[in-house]
């Protein structure tokens, strides 16, 4: 049997990075900076030094807010909230 092709997704995955690589790499060299300080709000941490899952749910919601606001992409917007929701501590 043949190799297994690569898969359209795959495909897909492959050429929006090096789409998001080129554009970062055209902001660093053309020498534009973005003050993201603003942006986004640092976490508040709980006395355990980490956040509560309402904390999180509040962040969840405040960055469905920075995306319908344009203020970031849609990457961005997926990559934080997987991060956010691997976070909620789950009983």
């Amino acid at each position: 049997m043949g190799a297994q092709r690569t898969s359209f997704e795959k495909l897909q995955r492959d050429r929006a990075k090096k789409a998001k690589q080129a554009l970062k790499r055209e902001r660093r060299q053309s020498g534009v900076t973005t003050d993201r300080s603003e942006d986004e709000p640092t976490p508040v941490l709980s006395e355990g030094g980490e956040l509560s899952a309402a904390e999180l749910l509040q962040q969840i919601e405040l960055i469905h807010k920075q995306l319908a606001d344009e203020a970031i992409t849609f990457e961005e917007f997926e990559e934080r909230k997987a991060d956010l929701m691997a976070r909620l501590p789950i009983d």
